[in-house]
């Protein structure tokens, strides 16, 4: 049995794997965001802790001998999340998370000091990232930066309350801007940029490898073994370990509370004006590019609160009663917590366009899914830009719960989407199939493969056609507005 343990930014989810790649237990609990000033976004660490408890108490309540079974644990998680820790391993202040917009001018600050940054890095400075978040924090909170010892992604933060160890892995290290991608260690320049050091730094591991183990204490009341805990990846890597994205122009689109457009490179492939990200994946000599839509499935949260919808179910049930046949007046512009790719533009806003008398719940639902699906894209675009070859594209995240949403998306992007079994536990499956590469000693090929197909959706001709026109307004919607932001 492996043990998969995921820290989103809405929950914590934990599954158990068995030795045949079937899932046997999973659990999950939730986790809220705290937005106290324009632009931010901030979590606080012990409420991870909390919620990592949460999620494996139930699996204990429900199959303890699983988890006495498990053999190792991997952890993936959400990136960039700026996690600071005094000398005493104390928390300095909350965390600053991935789809936090506050440090815009930090990261001209940073490419400032270091001319090299997009070189060594791969990727263009946005606030996302860790590196201009700790700048931010020097030039507005100097005492909590004189503090601080450690930095820490969040699932690395879990890791040191579990095995003592401060360590993290390529794919979520290179989402910091700390870190050289193409030689995969951390940069002395990058670091001196933002006035810290290598000593501020966990150890660099392979996703796939041993980084400690769990101790005493917490395998106790966790009621498991003293296993060990492998380094794992970030969310989007860790994803595509689990669903067997490991190939070259192989392709996922994650519909979680972010949006990601992956593609998996066997060679590192640079080219960070494009807004395109280009990381380490969790997988040993394997980089891969991806596009990134800061607000994807939290959208449809979001209208589905704002109409008074029980929940996402009821609103998308009425959705699919409305004319498919013919194009909606009604546009959304998905940025509800800024842009990343192609636009880089924390500042952007969402935005519905063409309301009137008549616009009720279900078109304004509507809106949404097709927003979404322009923002990815134009992610589509700027990988194809950047030289990216796209293959096969498959779905994962709760948002690929809608076969709705994935008919939209596939006519909007003019590319089948393949469903696979399992696709919806996303990272946390990849996590745990990292702790039974590390556990059993075998190639990740052998265990990072593709999953039973569950369905494809192909593009509708109708909804491609005026889908091709609506893109470009979409486009046009933007940069007419881009100035009023």
């Amino acid at each position: 049995m492996y043990l998969g343990i995921d820290l989103g930014t809405s929950g914590v989810k934990v599954i158990i794997l068995d030795d045949k790649d079937t899932l046997v237990e999973q659990a999950s609990a939730s986790l809220t965001v705290s937005r106290p000033a324009p632009l931010w976004s901030e979590q606080a660490p012990s409420d991870w802790w909390q919620a990592t408890n949460e999620a494996i108490a139930q699996i204990k309540s429900k199959n303890s001998a699983a988890l006495k079974a498990v053999q190792a644990i991997g952890l993936s998680g959400q990136m960039h999340g700026a996690t600071l820790l005094n000398s005493k391993h104390q928390i300095i202040r909350p965390a600053i998370l991935w789809n936090d917009g506050r440090s815009e001018a930090q990261c001209k600050t940073i490419e400032q000091r270091e001319t090299n940054t997009r070189a060594i890095t791969g990727n263009i400075a946005m606030p996302g990232f860790t590196a201009p978040k700790l700048v931010w924090v020097k030039e507005n909170e100097p005492e909590n930066f004189e503090q601080i010892a450690k930095v820490l992604l969040p699932k690395d933060y879990l890791r040191f309350l579990m095995t003592g160890d401060f360590a993290s892995d390529m794919s979520d290290s290179a989402g910091t801007l700390w870190l050289d991608v193409e030689k995969r260690q951390w940069s002395n320049e990058m670091l001196k940029a933002t006035d810290l050091t290598v000593e501020n730094m966990p150890k660099l591991f392979e996703g796939s490898d041993i980084t400690g183990y769990l101790n005493e204490d917490i395998a106790n009341n966790w009621g498991m073994n003293e296993v060990p805990v492998i380094a794992g990846g970030g969310d989007n890597a860790a994803g595509a370990a689990g669903i067997g994205v490991i190939n070259p122009n192989e392709a996922f689109l994650s519909l979680g509370t972010s949006g990601v457009y992956f593609v998996a490179n066997e060679t590192y492939n640079p080219n960070p004006d494009s807004a395109v990200h280009t990381f380490c994946h969790c997988i040993p000599n394997t980089w891969h590019q991806m596009s990134v839509v800061l607000s994807a499935a939290s959208c449809l949260t979001w209208v589905t609160q704002l109409t008074g919808f029980a929940n996402e179910k009821e609103l998308l049930d009425e959705v699919e009663k409305l004319d498919f046949s013919t194009p909606s007046s009604v546009m959304f512009l998905p940025y509800l917590s800024g842009e990343r790719t192609p636009h880089n533009n924390p500042n952007a806003k969402g935005i519905f366009f063409g309301l009137d008398h008549n616009t009720g719940a279900a078109e304004l639902g509507r809106a949404v899914l097709e927003g979404v699906a322009f923002a990815f894209a134009d992610g589509q675009q700027a990988l194809i830009a950047a030289g990216t070859k796209i293959d096969q594209v498959s779905v994962i995240g709760g948002g690929a719960r809608s076969a709705l949403w994935g008919k939209i998306l596939a006519s909007v992007l003019n590319k089948p989407l393949t469903y696979r079994k399992g696709a919806e536990v996303g990272p946390a499956l990849g996590a745990a199939r990292l702790a039974k590469i590390a556990s059993k000693k075998v190639p990740p090929s052998d265990v990072c493969i593709a999953s039973e197909v569950d369905f494809v959706i192909e593009p509708d001709n109708t909804m491609q056609a005026y889908y091709l026109a609506q893109h470009t307004k979409y486009q046009q919607l933007y940069q007419s507005l881009k100035a009023h932001f």
